[in-house]
Parts: structure tokens; sequence; C-alpha cells
């Protein structure tokens, strides 16, 4: 596979193309309490190997990863920080992938197995606890991608000497990073994926209680509210570089800011099912740059259903604002494409312009 981005999935091969954390987050005037709030049953969690205590923050262990590679290996693994961006592309380690970015680099065929453990300990340490790294491995199986060793880990930079870097991991149906904060005002480093090959309302997919938070608001709104969450017009999901494009205004569905309070806190407790596997920095960073880019007050959800999708079930669901995309494909099965950042302000209008 080339560093081009390709989303493209075994089930799906011709049609596409492309824990538990406490903590009170001011969102925009609103208090909103991510704690407390009840999350899915914990998984169970298949020939899972214990996973060592991890004493160091993923950042330092990034360091150590790369300060123990050899020529070859860097060769092989370690790109510039800027490296693919040009011609209206987003650099290489700002995309989203569905395999290792580079196919025969895999973490098995690069890596020693000190390394390969060190590689794990990582994508442990950028988990919130056992239950979200056991989400994020659905099941410690990489869903398609069948092992670790079959995905691939990358780092963009120079993480030693406090200079930019991200170590990059993907897999079948996962992208996720971790940069020290070396993208300034972006949540998870960048956009961000993930998914799983069972279909969203089968309890056999690991993000299912993800899903069952959000049917619970569509359950709670009233035929107006309904109407108005609901699009239209079916919008391809698969259109993964157009589903995490940023819009200033005209954001589909209903309006946090125009729900009840028992309403707008079920919209919290998708808020935080969808941060639950992620390490509370994070989590922290995604509240706070929803704060900073206008509060909760201004996100939408709105559901998406297939002309031949059954009534009670929905293709997909997208809770998009200012900075914010987390857009949610449910069937056939799951993808989710996540974009966070700080809004910039407009461009001013040029000289003589209306």
């Amino acid at each position: 596979m080339s560093e081009q981005e390709k989303i493209q999935c075994p089930e799906c091969d011709a049609s596409e193309g492309v824990g538990r954390r406490e903590f009170l987050a001011g969102v925009g005037g609103t208090a909103v309490t991510l704690a407390g709030l009840e999350l899915a049953p914990s998984l169970v969690v298949a020939n899972q190997p214990a996973q060592p205590r991890v004493s160091k923050p993923a950042e330092a262990m990034i360091r150590e990863l790369y300060q123990g590679l050899t020529a070859e290996q860097r060769r092989r693994v370690v790109y510039a920080w800027n490296h693919g961006a040009g011609n209206n592309q987003p650099a290489t380690r700002l995309r989203m992938y569905n395999a290792a970015i580079f196919g025969p680099e895999t973490i098995g065929a690069v890596y020693t197995q000190a390394q390969q453990e060190l590689n794990m300990r990582i994508l442990r340490s950028i988990c919130s606890d056992d239950e979200g790294f056991a989400r994020i491995t659905r099941n410690n199986t990489f869903d398609g991608s069948g092992s670790f060793a079959r995905c691939g880990a990358f780092i963009f930079g120079d993480p030693t000497n406090n200079q930019q870097f991200s170590w990059v991991f993907t897999g079948h149906h996962l992208t996720v990073r971790c940069d020290g904060n070396s993208e300034p005002n972006t949540a998870f480093g960048g956009p961000m994926y993930y998914g799983h090959s069972p279909d969203g309302f089968s309890q056999r997919n690991v993000f299912n209680f993800q899903t069952r938070s959000v049917l619970a608001v569509w359950d709670a709104l009233t035929a107006a509210q309904r109407q108005s969450a609901t699009m239209a017009q079916y919008v391809n999901p698969r259109e993964q570089a157009g589903s995490v494009r940023h819009r200033r205004d005209g954001f589909p569905g209903v309006a946090y800011r125009d729900l009840t309070a028992d309403q707008r806190r079920l919209i919290d407790t998708v808020m935080r099912n969808l941060i639950s596997p992620y390490r509370r920095e994070d989590g922290d960073e995604v509240m706070d740059l929803i704060r900073r880019n206008g509060g909760m007050e201004r996100i939408h959800l709105g559901f998406y259903r297939d002309a031949n999708t059954a009534p009670n079930q929905w293709d997909f669901w997208r809770l998009e604002g200012p900075g914010f995309v987390w857009n949610y494909r449910v069937l056939p099965h799951v993808h989710c494409f996540v974009n966070i950042a700080l809004q910039q302000p407009a461009a001013p209008a040029a000289p003589g312009s209306r």
C-alpha cells in the first residue's frame, strides 16, 4: 500500500474509495459533567495478554523508541514532519489509513521483539484504561489486520530536543497518533479514524455502546425535533476526505442549544462515550476545543438513512459544529472519521469585494 490515503475494507471493497475518566468541563457557559455517566458493560477480552503497567507517558516512550532505532530501521519507519504535503494534499502524518501506511513496513517486519513491545506500550498509554485498550484493539484482534504485527507504527519528525514529531499507528479500521501537542490546537494530533467490522447495531461491535447512546437521544426527541435532526438527502459517508472537512456554518441536524436540559444530558453522555477509550489529556483537549469554538451550544446532531434502511435504524449519524466533526457510519459496519481543531478566523475579504 502506498502512503496515499486509502480507506478500503474487505467487506465492501467494491464500494469504498477512499476508561472511564472523570472531569468537569465548562462548555460555552454550560457546565457539562462527563463524570458518573454510565458506559457499556466491560468487554470480555478474549485471549488478551496482560498489559504491563505503563510507568512512562507515551511521549517519553516514543523518544525511547526513536533513539533505539538503527539507521536501516529509520530509513523504513521515520519520515520528515511534512512528508507528502503539497498539491492540495495534507502531510502523510495527517491522513487516515486502513492498514500500515507503507504496506511492507509493518511492525512485525521492521521492529525487534523488544521494540514491538514498546510500540504496544505506547498504544496502550494513549488509551484510557484496559477497557479503552480493548475497544481500540477490537479485543486484541485489530479487526481485519488480525494481529498487532500486521499493523504499522511510523514516526514523523524528531521526538528529541523538543522538536515536532508524531507517532502514527495504523491498522484495519484504525488511525491514531501521539504528537506531544506538536500539532497546536488540534485534538488527537489530527484527523482520527476507527471502526469495527460487525454492524453498529450488533452487540458484537465493540463500539455498539456509542450507537446505543446516540439512539437514546433520538428516542428522547419530539416529532418536530426529529424532523430537524433528519437529513432530507442521504449523504454518502464513504467520501472520507470530505466527511471531516470543517464548515463555518450551516451545520445539519438539531442544535444542542435547542434541546431541553434532559436531552442535553443525553448528548453529554454521547460525548463521554465517544472520548472514553482515549487517555484523559486527549479527552480534556477535545472538550477545551469545543469550549473555545463556542461551546456545546453550537454542536448539531444529524441522522442519515438510506432509502432501503429499516425504519428503526440509521446508516450513520454526525455530530458537527465549528471546528468539530464526529462522523459515525453505523451500516454496513462501523467507520468513524473524527476531526477536531480550533476554528481559525475567516480570511478578510479581498479589497473591493462584496
